[in-house]
């Protein structure tokens, strides 16, 4: 039986606070992993990190829109002497609306807080990663990089630019052990989907049960994931299990991406 072990390993997730981030820094830490839990809101991830099992997990008030506070609060953490081998990129998508509407500053703050926040994480914590000739970039984004959203416009716009970058690095990164790859939430249980589907009822004049039934009823699982199930694939994609599997794009959505 195959068992995924982080034992030894030091993992940075960001979006920790809440659903899929927090969801996956109990995975990790159920694996074995010490833990960074990394957010806006440090009451809510004080609240989870005491939920952790094992010991040596920490948190981090983190804006990823402001990034150039992020190297010198990863250097808090003690990178040099204690490096990371572990980073979920993880942030909140830009707002729904029709591309068309959308004003130029919310392209600005999306490329903010997904591209360059993640480009900044990865160049402060790649030295350590070499060093210890192992390392795991796995990005949470969207299924819009196969198939865009509708009223999604500027999160289809970014999503797919943090995918071309993972893409990019994961060649450069190869040689040295590192691998980066990219998670492809569907329909997932979190406060962000819950938004959704409250602007996609104003947008559709249907009621918000209703919206869900209709987007239920598009996934050939024909239910929501649970943040769980999302944070399982990424912990294995964390794993040494997963050493062979560099640059891709894994939908975790039932089935519902009308692609391969």
């Amino acid at each position: 039986m195959l068992n995924i072990d982080l034992t030894g390993h030091r993992a940075f997730v960001c979006g920790a606070s809440k659903g899929i981030g927090a969801a996956t820094a109990k995975a990790f830490a159920d694996c074995g992993a010490r833990v960074t839990l990394a957010a806006r809101s440090l009451a809510e991830l004080k609240q989870i990190c005491e939920q952790l099992p094992g010991d040596g997990h920490q948190v981090l008030e983190l804006d990823l829109a402001k990034t150039e506070s992020i190297e010198k609060l990863l250097i808090s953490t003690e990178i040099k002497t204690d490096p990371y081998t572990i980073l979920v990129c993880n942030a909140g998508g830009p707002k729904a609306g029709a591309l068309a509407e959308a004003r130029l500053d919310s392209f600005a703050d999306g490329f903010q807080t997904h591209v360059l926040a993640n480009q900044t994480l990865v160049q402060t914590l790649l030295p350590g990663m070499i060093s210890k000739k192992y390392g795991r970039v796995i990005n949470i984004i969207s299924t819009s990089v196969k198939v865009p959203i509708p009223n999604l416009g500027v999160s289809n716009t970014i999503r797919g630019a943090v995918a071309s970058w993972a893409k990019s690095l994961a060649n450069e990164l190869g040689p040295f052990g590192i691998t980066v790859n990219n998670v492809l939430p569907g329909f997932t249980e979190t406060s962000r989907l819950e938004a959704l589907v409250e602007a996609a009822g104003k947008r559709l004049g249907k009621s918000e049960d209703e919206v869900i039934a209709l987007w239920k009823g598009s996934v050939p699982a024909r239910r929501f994931a649970q943040p769980e199930e999302t944070a399982v694939a990424i912990s294995f994609l964390a794993s040494p299990l997963a050493s062979y599997i560099n640059g891709i794009n894994l939908p975790v959505d039932g089935g519902r991406t009308g692609t391969l």
